[in-house]
């Protein structure tokens, strides 16, 4: 079910009022179903894939905390190699062919693999990396295995976060989801305002820059490099609006029903480097892969060297978990480089930036948000050829003119974006807007309710990290 859906505007207010006037003891299973239903409208057979994790992960915690010595270690490897292994299987099954057969080429021999059509189940990526970090908590003894497969399941299906994150830990949304939550009038207004918010970024910022981009993508050596450079730098805002609509939406959902989760972004886009980058974007995906994976590769206690490779292995995991394509190891694996590389040169050249906001401060915003756009051309080109066609229509036709596009309204609703996160986020626009009386506070949601009405696009896009 899309968020930016009539089935969700009527499936969202029943669930809300249900929520609130059953007891207690009966809500989980209220969670439990409207999840289920949630997921079902997808592609109501891969359900069961989740039912799978879910049963194996509780069995596994349960055990890991009974058995001592290296049982504990031989569950948490079986859970592991459970979730990787259903993970490998539907998203990476034929991208491993693909590359078989390439490699069989080079022998001169012939791989004819079995060719299978697999649906990646939506949201499989973050229910198998949520459930893992809960298993791994356990075995390292800083989490109780939960003894209600209910509440567990429940943390796993959870509807508001369950397709694209944020990713969360149990010891946060496992306690939330067990709390008592009365039905008070903050939750409600913060509920509505962030989902009103995450609305409008998704419909009226994200979808109406997608059809400029979408269209220099399928054919950019048609462009002139000017066009081409826009677009680079469109998708940078299409991806943040789009992602970060969809973690606003889901954080106004849960508030609605009195839950807590995670904020996944932090005005990445004024980050001063890449490092700081992804501090910022897709928090709960960043500190996964530093507890899970850089942490026990090393960290920062291993020299320069080891280090150096941890953060490209890191890095490179981190784009193929995106999708199954060389093309995302690669986007990931120039993020690593230019991270090592703003690391190597802090190293030889030690300065201090004592000003929050000076003219180098401003230059390493925007020196970063040019590094970062570029490599997101490997995010969204379709394949290595395109990726290359972006590049060569960059680097060669100069002449300055867009006769070909129309760019005034996705220039327009990218300078939304960039106000949303400058002005808005910096000077707390949402917690002066709670200190409004209540009448101008509604008549503000009324208009911002109308604008996006009015620009909304004509073509509806899923979210962008629903293939994930």
């Amino acid at each position: 079910m899309l968020f930016n859906s009539l089935h969700f505007l009527f499936f969202l207010p029943i669930v809300i009022g249900l929520y609130y006037l059953l007891p207690q003891k009966f809500r989980w299973m209220l969670i439990f179903i409207s999840s289920c239903y949630f997921y079902m409208v997808f592609v109501p057979k891969y359900i069961l894939i989740l039912f799978l994790i879910i049963v194996v992960d509780y069995i596994a915690a349960l055990t890991i905390e009974r058995v001592q010595g290296r049982l504990k270690l031989f569950y948490l490897i079986a859970s592991l190699t459970a979730n990787i292994g259903l993970l490998a299987f539907f998203k990476y099954f034929n991208f491993l062919n693909e590359n078989l057969v390439s490699v069989f080429s080079l022998f001169g021999r012939e791989f004819h693999p079995v060719n299978l059509s697999i649906i990646l189940p939506i949201g499989l990526s973050f229910h198998t990396f949520q459930s893992m970090s809960y298993t791994v908590e356990v075995y390292r003894g800083r989490q109780k295995a939960e003894t209600h497969l209910g509440y567990f399941a429940n943390y796993v299906l959870f509807f508001p976060q369950m397709v694209a994150g944020p990713i969360e830990r149990y010891e946060t949304l496992g306690n939330e989801l067990k709390n008592v939550h009365k039905p008070l009038y903050q939750n409600f207004s913060d509920g509505f305002k962030l989902i009103l918010f995450g609305l409008f970024i998704k419909m009226a910022v994200a979808d109406n820059i997608a059809p400029y981009v979408n269209q220099i993508y399928a054919d950019p050596l048609k462009y002139n490099s000017y066009e081409v450079v826009l677009s680079v730098f469109l998708f940078s805002f299409q991806i943040y609006a789009d992602f970060f609509g969809y973690s606003t939406i889901a954080l106004g959902c849960a508030r609605l029903l009195g839950i807590n989760i995670m904020n996944n972004f932090k005005t990445p886009y004024l980050a001063k480097s890449v490092s700081e980058f992804w501090s910022r974007w897709h928090i709960s995906l960043s500190t996964w892969f530093r507890d899970y994976l850089y942490i026990p590769l090393g960290g920062n206690r291993v020299k320069i060297p080891r280090w150096s490779i941890n953060i490209l292995i890191v890095f490179m995991i981190s784009g193929l978990w995106h999708g199954a394509g060389w093309t995302f190891v690669v986007w990931g694996a120039l993020h690593g480089i230019m991270l090592l590389l703003e690391r190597y040169f802090s190293v030889i050249f030690k300065f201090e930036i004592k000003k929050e906001w000076s003219i180098l401060n401003a230059f390493l915003v925007l020196k970063t948000f040019v590094v970062t756009s570029f490599i997101w051309i490997f995010f969204r080109a379709e394949n290595f050829q395109k990726a290359k066609d972006m590049i060569k229509a960059i680097l060669r036709n100069h002449s300055f003119q867009f006769a070909h596009l129309e760019i005034l309204f996705p220039l327009i609703f990218t300078g939304l974006i960039i106000l949303f996160d400058v002005f808005l986020y910096n000077s707390r626009f949402d917690s002066k807007l709670n200190t409004l009386k209540t009448p101008y506070r509604w008549a503000f949601y009324t208009v911002l309710l109308f604008c996006l009405m009015a620009l909304s696009g004509t073509q509806k896009f899923t979210f962008i990290y629903f293939q994930f």
